[in-house]
């Protein structure tokens, strides 16, 4: 099938941003209020590296008459409250004016222009698959993450032994995260996500799967690691042996360290909310080990069910902490937006399933995934599974982004519209890596 091009949603972002800036412009005019300066987001359309200044002026006080389409799921249940009222119209009372987003414009520094590619590039995506293709990561970029990720796992925190050396190579983290993260201002912003990305790997081979893990006593570990996220607070006399816990294997170091990263550029309210999610991916761990001990095949939908949590939903949810700005929690919670990362995160992860399949298929044992699951419970062939498991893929594609787009339309905030752009980039990029990673994947013979 033909490719579809740019994501919908992607393109669709800068016209709601526009329409709600001229929305908001002719409010603040009718009500006497001057546009000054510009909001301290990039539009969803700008190129990373190229200093932008968006003169969008301030809402006024009181309620904005948001334009909401009846159409679609998500902007049906999204409803402003009085928080999301206040967020818009920002900090008030005497020595607030300095406080406002609009007093000052961001500009992003330079980041290496992509130069143009003199190959191909590696890898075949998966005939029928619905994707978007991306723009080659800048290959400077992508060196300098390398680089400081595979310092930071190596000197920092001891992560693995020289002969696992190659593995780590051949994971690619760094053009993984500079690929879903083009919109990082700097360099560090995207060691963010990449050490998380490396830590939530480490403790998945070493206490899961090829590194040692079992799906035996796995619950104990991992709420040993978790506390690395999530800390004790517990009596003076038992604090030491805590702290001096997270130091004990690579995973826990993993974790502590690059949470502490983390906390110093996340707010409070983004790092609950990862937290959060890398609990959510920690049970979903256990019910996959439950089913292994008990030689357990779960039906298609408990499976799926089971992949809303086991997945990669913590890292598209931290894209606006990597983009050097905050969507406020009244913005993230409500059930629009959750209902738009977690199909993210669930096509982002049977991608991983489907890319993953004739790697997992040779290893010893039965590894679940999405086609053998299929196949087992609706009794198809290999080949039949796997095709169904793509056409589940695209099925969630096509939600997600109907989703996004009506969410983007009932609630055209710029700071919404440009999470909802950073998702719909991240998902991209998660499949430009899975396709392009041929040290560890390759496709089936099923065409």
């Amino acid at each position: 099938m033909p490719e579809p091009g740019p994501s919908p949603l992607q393109s669709s972002l800068p016209a709601a941003a526009a329409r709600f800036g001229a929305h908001v412009f002719a409010n603040a005019l009718a009500s006497g209020i001057e546009a000054v300066g510009a909001l301290s987001t990039v539009p969803a359309d700008a190129p990373v590296g190229v200093p932008v200044e968006v003169p969008v002026p301030l809402p006024p006080a009181g309620p904005v008459d948001v334009p909401v389409s009846e159409d679609g799921p998500a902007a049906a249940v999204w409803q402003a409250s009085p928080a999301l009222e206040r967020i818009l119209r920002g900090p008030s009372g005497l020595g607030t004016a300095s406080l406002h987003l609009a007093a000052r414009a961001e500009v992003l520094p330079a980041a290496p222009a992509a130069p143009a590619p003199e190959e191909p590039v590696p890898g075949h995506p998966i005939p029928g698959l619905y994707y978007h293709p991306i723009q080659e990561p800048g290959p400077a970029r992508v060196e300098e993450v390398s680089r400081r990720i595979k310092d930071w796992a190596v000197d920092e925190v001891d992560l693995y032994p020289d002969d696992w050396e190659g593995e780590f190579d051949g994971f690619s983290v760094g053009r993984y995260m500079v690929a879903c993260h083009p919109d990082a201002p700097t360099v560090e912003h995207l060691m963010l996500a990449t050490r998380l990305m490396v830590a939530e790997n480490a403790v998945d081979d070493c206490y899961c799967e090829d590194h040692g893990g079992s799906p035996i006593g796995l619950g104990g570990r991992l709420l040993m690691a978790h506390t690395a996220l999530d800390p004790l607070h517990t009596t003076k006399e038992y604090q030491p042996e805590w702290a001096q816990s997270l130091h004990s294997d690579a995973p826990r170091r993993a974790y502590r360290s690059a949470m502490e990263y983390f906390l110093q550029v996340a707010s409070p309210s983004q790092a609950d909310r990862f937290r959060h999610d890398m609990a959510r991916l920690h049970m979903g761990y256990l019910a996959e080990a439950a089913w292994a001990q008990t030689d357990h095949v779960p039906e298609v939908w408990e499976y799926l069910a089971m992949r809303q949590f086991n997945n990669f939903r913590p890292c598209p949810t931290i894209t606006d902490t990597v983009g050097g700005y905050e969507l406020p929690a009244d913005l993230h919670a409500p059930a629009a937006m959750q209902r738009v990362i977690a199909l993210a995160g669930n096509a982002t992860t049977i991608v991983n399933d489907l890319y993953s399949y004739t790697k997992e298929q040779a290893s010893p044992g039965r590894h679940l995934n999405l086609p053998v699951v299929i196949a087992e419970r609706e009794d198809t062939s290999e080949r039949e599974a796997y095709l169904k498991a793509v056409e589940v893929h695209n099925d969630l594609m096509h939600e997600f982004e109907a989703e996004a787009a009506a969410l983007a339309a009932a609630c055209p905030v710029p700071s919404v519209l440009r999470f909802l752009r950073g998702v719909a980039v991240w998902v991209d990029g998660n499949h430009y890596w899975h396709q392009t990673n041929t040290y560890r994947y390759s496709l089936p013979d099923f065409w």
